[in-house]
């Protein structure tokens, strides 16, 4: 699903201005108070968690409220576990849904012109406070967060610990137990229970099309190295919960304890599954074994699901549903990622670039919007049925209606595959892709600064391409003032200054540059002077249509996000009538809430119960939305064969005499041979009052830009990294 499938609307009409601005005016209100709301209900969320290994809570709040929900017939002691810790945070991401909506729709500021005091307060806490390190690149409020983190777990740990020893030695080791070795199997399950906070967050950074992250700012493709730091936490605690047990089964002599599974309460063999599922996965998340052996790591990732199962199966699905939530929006999420699989999109053609990157044309209906920067996952079957890889778009919604492109760059085994098809002699006149996507910001802040610095290394320069055609289009369309533009971009060979061909779209809305503050410099490292042109040409590849491929659009239509909160509302209630009924006609009648009901039983019903009814939900709404993107794809059935792919707008001057856009963007561009752009110099030598920095390529140019952005020497500079890894 697109997180951005509204873009922006032409300008009102004069004589609907005021009307428009009341409109405008209304849903900022509404917007802004379901922020409010929702940030409320976190707060209490996060209460909750401090509280939680307090006696105050244990011996007062969890009573009185289990005296109350704990006696129903429908739901039983999972009804309360519902009820402090699942419905909270699905209610916050329903609020999500309508903020999203409602934000989507409106305009854009001008350049420079939303408060430049303001936006030097809230620049503070975004400037880089780390640079290099395990962390990575991580700001201040970044930072900040990390570290309430981790306090959050230490003092949940201190807490639980101390109340426990204190309990110990007070009345004693039960089970004929020493005292260090009942302190011993404590400690055990205390950590166990604040690995549950870890847990709780670890799925909202992978949640693709998340209502809950945009709350914050954040988007999934920038919020995965949040995903990283909680799940090597998680694994540690685990992991020393697991070895703690077994030392203290070895030291009492009960190491038949670890087959044990028991009908009610915890049962350690699934705990086992769960943890030797989770070791697996992470063995291979560390850097040098992701990097070196990347399909090893996308392949041991389908663990989670084992690692999740057992999970439950472990702790019972009353303790579950404390850290379900995430999970269940995440389920959400990768069903209809797995329904918007099952279609194979249009591929129109393909424009093969000497430098060993290629541009692949996908059709798409005029519905479908997305933010410049977005990503898209794709795979094709006959390359790998299983990987599915992100690629930035380049391509811009508003200059180009019908048409959706990204960049791929031969830089691994499975890219370098797709290269040699498509660069062969006789490539192949159809091929089968699949998409997930577009996922981008559901909404740019570029026009708050009054410039904006682009950095990029080699394939890097992806992600900037769609911010220059962004500016394209709103300097030629609605003639605004845009911000000052510098592209710095460095490349190994002069093959790769083909790349910047891209920059201009090949159809669509014409290109305009006049009205575009636009200046590129362009460095190529490896060689002294400018080459002469020994290599071949970009060429065109056109694939044939297929009455079975569609256009790429929206998963939930042009209202997705309307539609997603009603896949969470409507799935949750189902849920909720589903369980109670067969809590009420075929659990108690067996148990009455004593805990006698098999605890996998119960949770293996919750599971399946849990999955039916997001898979209706989902379905239901992705069947009623693919009505109307059927209709839209009709507006595009007949496709036009479109012109040649052009040459190179620096090299060739045949081109650049063709075409006033192409002449202008290479009057727009300096060459740079065998020197390295001066960073520090060029970014200190920008005196606007807001510059906005954005970088994207190798990790020691993130770091370079991030440390010159953090040193306090220019307060003008805005630092944001794009980037899957850090």
């Amino acid at each position: 699903m697109d997180c951005g499938t509204t873009g922006r609307s032409s300008p009102p009409s004069f004589s609907s201005s005021s009307a428009s601005s009341a409109s405008d005016g209304a849903k900022r209100i509404v917007r802004d108070a379901t922020w409010v709301l929702s940030m409320v209900v976190l707060l209490g969320t996060v209460l909750i968690w401090i509280m939680m290994p307090t006696n105050t809570y244990r011996n007062h709040w969890s009573l009185s409220i289990l005296a109350k929900s704990g006696s129903s017939t429908y739901f039983g002691y999972q009804g309360y576990t519902m009820l402090m810790f699942t419905f909270p945070v699905l209610f916050i991401a329903c609020l999500g849904c309508l903020y999203l909506h409602l934000g989507n729709k409106s305009s854009e500021p001008q350049a420079g012109k939303s408060g430049d005091k303001r936006n030097k307060v809230l620049a503070m806490p975004k400037r880089p406070a780390l640079v290099s390190g395990p962390l990575g690149i991580v700001s201040w409020i970044e930072l900040a967060f990390f570290v309430m983190f981790i306090a959050l777990l230490v003092w949940s740990l201190a807490t639980y610990l101390r109340s426990s020893f204190l309990d110990i030695e007070r009345m004693g080791p039960i089970n004929g137990d020493k005292v260090w070795e009942a302190k011993l199997e404590s400690s055990g399950l205390w950590l166990g229970v604040v690995g549950y906070i870890p847990l709780a967050f670890l799925f909202f950074p992978v949640t693709r099309a998340s209502s809950v992250l945009p709350l914050f700012g954040l988007t999934s493709e920038a919020s995965i190295k949040y995903h990283i730091w909680l799940g090597h936490i998680v694994m540690v605690i685990f992991t020393a919960h697991g070895l703690i047990y077994i030392l203290y089964w070895a030291v009492t002599h009960n190491i038949s304890e670890m087959v044990k599974w028991e009908k009610t309460g915890v049962s350690n063999v699934a705990g086992e599954l769960s943890l030797l599922a989770g070791v697996g996965l992470w063995a291979t998340t560390f850097p040098r074994v992701r990097r070196k052996m990347f399909e090893l790591f996308f392949y041991a990732h389908c663990l989670y699901i084992l690692f999740m199962f057992f999970f439950v199966l472990h702790v019972g699905i009353y303790a579950s549903f404390v850290i379900l939530p995430g999970f269940y929006l995440f389920l959400v999420d990768r069903y209809l990622r797995f329904l918007q699989s099952r279609h194979r999109a249009r591929l129109l053609s393909a424009r093969v670039l000497p430098c060993d990157t290629v541009e692949l044309n996908f059709s798409k209906t005029p519905g479908l919007e997305y933010t410049p920067t977005s990503i898209m996952f794709m795979n094709v079957p006959s390359l790998s049925k299983l990987q599915w890889h992100p690629f930035t778009i380049s391509s811009n919604s508003n200059l180009e209606k019908d048409k959706l492109s990204i960049i791929i760059k031969n830089e691994g085994t499975w890219s370098q595959k797709l290269y040699q098809i498509l660069s062969s002699p006789s490539p192949p006149d159809r091929l089968d892709v699949s998409v997930e996507g577009p996922y981008g910001p559901a909404s740019t802040h570029f026009l708050r600064h009054e410039k904006l610095v682009m950095v990029s290394g080699g394939s890097g320069i992806s992600p900037f391409i769609s911010v220059i055609r962004e500016f394209i289009f709103m300097s030629t369309t609605f003639k605004s003032l845009t911000p000052k533009l510098t592209l710095i971009c460095a490349f190994k060979n002069s093959s790769d200054l083909t790349m910047l061909d891209l920059v201009l779209p090949i159809s669509g809305t014409p290109s305009d540059l006049s009205n575009l503050q636009l200046q590129i410099e362009a460095y190529v490292t490896r060689e002294k002077k400018a080459a002469t042109r020994s290599w071949k040409q970009a060429r065109a590849v056109w694939f044939k249509p297929s009455s079975h491929d569609e256009p790429l659009s929206a998963v939930l239509g042009p209202n997705s996000w309307l539609w997603l909160g009603a896949v969470i509302s409507v799935s949750f209630v189902m849920f909720l009538i589903l369980i109670g009924i067969i809590t009420r006609y075929y659990i108690y009648p067996k148990d009455h809430n004593q805990n006698k009901f098999s605890t996998a039983s119960r949770a293996v019903l919750n599971i399946l119960v849990l999955c039916i009814s997001i898979g209706f939900a989902a379905s239901t709404a992705f069947l009623w939305n693919k009505r109307i993107n059927a209709k839209e794809a009709k507006q595009i059935k007949h496709l036009v064969t479109p012109v040649h792919s052009p040459g190179s707008g620096v090299y060739n001057a045949e081109t650049e005499l063709e075409s006033l856009p192409h002449q202008s963007l290479v009057q727009a561009t300096n060459l740079h041979f065998g020197e390295r752009p001066d960073l520090k110099k060029m970014l200190f030598e920008c005196k606007e009052s807001s510059v906005g920095v954005l970088v994207c390529g190798p990790k020691k140019m993130r770091q370079e830009v991030a440390a010159i952005c953090s040193s306090g020497l220019a307060d003008n500079l805005r630092f944001e990294s794009i980037s899957f890894s850090w």
